[in-house]
Parts: C-alpha cells; sequence; structure tokens
C-alpha cells in the first residue's frame, strides 16, 4: 500500500483526502519522527516538520507536493531524484482580481473620493479609466494569465516580458524582448514572476528610474523582487504614482514602518489569494496529481529544480 505521510496536522483536510484516496494509508509527522518511511509528503512550506528534516529523514520517498503555490524557500539542493510539484494555479483567480480591484482603485481613486458630508468643493472630473491604459506584466505564468483576460475586458493594451522571450500565445497580450519596453511604457506594472536567483531584485534602484512617470506598480509575486528602499525615494518624489503591495519585507513590517503610512501605499497583508474555497482547490491538485501518481502519469505543476519554480 502506497504511504502518504502529512506535514501538518489538520483534521478537516486527513478527511478529505481518506475520502479522496481511498486504498491510501495515511500517516503524520512530528517532531519525534527521527526516522519515517512515506512513498508521498504532503507539506505547505511550513510544516510540522522543517522541509530539510523531511527530505533527510523519509526513508523511500519518492514525491513531494507542496499545499500551496509559492516554492522559493525549498531546499532544493536536497531534492535528489524526487518528484517536487505545487498547487500552482489554485489560487490565480483571486489574485487575479486583487490586482484588477487595485488598478481600478488607483484609476477610480477609492476610496480616496468617497464622502462623508455635502462636498462644497464641486467635482474636477479626474479620474481614470483602464480604458486605454497600458498593463505591463513582469512574468506570464498562471496568475498573469487569469490577469490578461480581465484586463482585456478593460480595453487595456498588454505587454510582458517573460524570462526566455517567445511569442505570446494569447491574441492581445505582447511579449517584449526587453524590460525596458515594459518599464517604459506601462501604466500599471504588475510583478507576476516566481522569486529565483535570476528574479532577486529584479527591480532595482536603476530599473525603477526607468519606469514611467507616474506609473502604478503593483506587487503580488515576491518582496523580494523589489528594492523597497528605492520604491520609497521613487515614491517620495511622486515618479511613481503608487504601489499596490500584497506581499513586502519584512511581513508583517514592525509598527511604526513607513509603509504603513506613506500616502502613496496600499499595502495589504499577503491575502491577494484568498477566496472561496482555496485550500479545497489547493487540496484538488494534489488529489488529481496523486490519481496521476498511481497510474504512472505526468503530474502538473511540476518544480523545475534547476530553475526553482
Amino acid at each position: 500500500m502506497m504511504r502518504l505521510a502529512l506535514n501538518f496536522d489538520n483534521p478537516g483536510i486527513e478527511q478529505a483526502l481518506i475520502e479522496g484516496a481511498p486504498g491510501i494509508e495515511i500517516v503524520k509527522l512530528s517532531q519525534d519522527d527521527v526516522d519515517c518511511c512515506a512513498d508521498i509528503v504532503l507539506t505547505p512550506m511550513k510544516g510540522s516538520l522543517a522541509l530539510p528534516e523531511v527530505l533527510t529523514r523519509c526513508r523511500g520517498l519518492r514525491w513531494v507536493h507542496v499545499l500551496g503555490t509559492g516554492v522559493d524557500s525549498f531546499p532544493f539542493e536536497l531534492a535528489g531524484d524526487r518528484l517536487i510539484s505545487c498547487s500552482r494555479g489554485a489560487t490565480a483567480v483571486p489574485i487575479a482580481e486583487w490586482v484588477l480591484a487595485m488598478m481600478l482603485s488607483f484609476e477610480k481613486q477609492l476610496p480616496e473620493s468617497w464622502v462623508t458630508a455635502p462636498r462644497t468643493d464641486g467635482f474636477s472630473g479626474n479620474l481614470g479609466t483602464l480604458e486605454g491604459r497600458t498593463l505591463g506584466l513582469l512574468g506570464f505564468g498562471t496568475i498573469a494569465r487569469e490577469i490578461a483576460p480581465r484586463a482585456l475586458a478593460f480595453d487595456m493594451r498588454i505587454v510582458a516580458k517573460v524570462r526566455s522571450h517567445r511569442p505570446s500565445p494569447v491574441t492581445g497580450v505582447e511579449f517584449v524582448e526587453s524590460l525596458d519596453t515594459v518599464l517604459g511604457e506601462a501604466d500599471h506594472l504588475v510583478l507576476a514572476l516566481p522569486a529565483t536567483s535570476d528574479s532577486h531584485g529584479l527591480l532595482n534602484a536603476s530599473n525603477l528610474a526607468r519606469t514611467k512617470a507616474g506609473v502604478h506598480l503593483v506587487n503580488v509575486a515576491r518582496a523580494s523582487l523589489l528594492d523597497q528602499e528605492s520604491l520609497k525615494e521613487l515614491l517620495d518624489s511622486g515618479h511613481i504614482a503608487a504601489a499596490s503591495l500584497d506581499v513586502v519585507e519584512p511581513e508583517p513590517p514592525p509598527a511604526g514602518h513607513w509603509l504603513y503610512s506613506h500616502p502613496r501605499v496600499r499595502l495589504s497583508p499577503h491575502i491577494s489569494w484568498s477566496g472561496p474555497k482555496i485550500v479545497e482547490k489547493m487540496l484538488a491538485k494534489f488529489l488529481g496529481n496523486l490519481r496521476a501518481f498511481t497510474k504512472g502519469e505526468p503530474l502538473e505543476g511540476l518544480v523545475d529544480v534547476d530553475a526553482g519554480y
């Protein structure tokens, strides 16, 4: 019988696995497990055991599935020939909706334009629109592929930069070879690429300075992609009109941090992924892979260990 080890304690998920994976023996890992035996480990990035311990303690381990979408802190150097997968795509729709909400709130000046008493100063008529604006996407994975059709529905122009230039798979989305093209043309610049050694510090002081004046920056990827102190300088000067940040360093920022009070920052506590039945959707990715694994079929959401995502 195939053995599945859970690196967390969640009775609801455990019951769902019992119902969704009959015939699989399920065990739970704990700090007391100095030696365990399992074919598969299902784990969050931070589980009962640290991932290095999971990879070194579990005998017979062939496959690790991360119950989440980000794997940038996974100890890939210990992966060996094991399969590593994640629930990639499970949270893409709510994140895409969050991005659209941030872009719309920027253009429509929400919530600043709400009133709590009769206005006496008239209305200047200076609200913006997404129509005709250029959306710059850095990365075109599952999140960006959900953002794109929603932005196209608002008649936005979309330019995207991917790691290896290739023709765009989506009508209305233009892949460009130069990062400078995206930086210089985007009215809304969205970071939607994985955190790797190649992307670390991508938006450094130099690249941030090459963004279009008045740009709205949105980060739903990882804070490590963005130089926050250089961002602050450009927010202070007004070159960057606003930054909507769902990920920052540190997370959360300590009390009194400038990110809480800066008038051009819209800070979200890393909740863009949240939506109805998200855990069920992440678990469904695993269960689909489990059925494929037992049949010797390819898995979805496989992580490229060399690339780190």
